[in-house]
């Protein structure tokens, strides 16, 4: 699945596209020099559309221009990564709270079945970590409230860049999928209040998962 925060099919659009699924997929690692010209050479053209996609990816908080280096792919420290998870935690928490103000959205609802549908047949991390994302965003939409979905989509590219290292672990597929199933049938069920208990232990052992992996990466 393409991300969609490049909407346009501008050059500049399908190198940052290329770039984001190499950061994601961690095929080019945190520090990672981005070479203007490795680029321009690949997409046949001048190094303009280049310098364009990594300006569009730094806004998303993909990479990083440091001076005397140039770009390179932006690293999160253990803080920060784990700041964006609360944040994301946070913001989960209150769509939930105004679900249950303003009720449950069955057009929501079977977008989520959709997916999940979608999140059974996936075995790629890469690919279901843009599912699960498109998951947690219906909860978002669902909620009805602008300001949580515009700061809900500034997370969007350093969280697609950070999940996948947790469901590129053995395993956290299969439990993500058996708790949106349950997710969704409390939704379904109109048990607003259960399905948030769910979501946020859901969350909280997202951030245990990702400590474990950094922690075994720092032995």
């Amino acid at each position: 699945m393409e991300p969609n925060k490049f909407s346009d099919n501008s050059l500049s659009t399908q190198i940052a596209k290329k770039i984001t699924q190499q950061i994601i997929s961690g095929e080019l690692q945190p520090g990672e020099k981005l070479s203007e010209y490795m680029y321009a050479d690949e997409f046949g053209t001048s190094r303009a559309p280049v310098r364009e996609a990594l300006y569009l990816l730094t806004i998303e908080g993909l990479v990083e221009r440091i001076p005397r280096k140039g770009a390179l792919v932006k690293g999160y420290s253990p803080s920060e990564i784990f700041d964006l998870l609360e944040i994301r935690t946070m913001l989960e928490e209150l769509a939930m709270k105004r679900i249950k103000e303003r009720g449950v959205q069955s057009i929501s609802l079977e977008r989520m079945n959709l997916l999940l549908d979608k999140m059974y047949e996936e075995e790629d991390s890469k690919a279901y970590t843009h599912l699960n994302h498109d998951f947690h965003m219906c909860l978002i939409e669902m909620s009805g409230s602008e300001i949580i979905s515009k700061m809900y989509e500034r997370l969007e590219m350093p969280l697609l860049s950070i999940q996948n290292m947790s469901f590129s672990a053995s395993g956290n597929i299969e439990k993500s999928i058996k708790e949106h199933k349950l997710l969704l049938q409390l939704l379904q069920e109109n048990q607003v209040e259960v399905a948030l208990e769910l979501l946020n232990k859901h969350n909280r052992d997202v951030i245990e998962s990702i400590q474990k992996q950094i922690k075994d990466k720092q032995k």
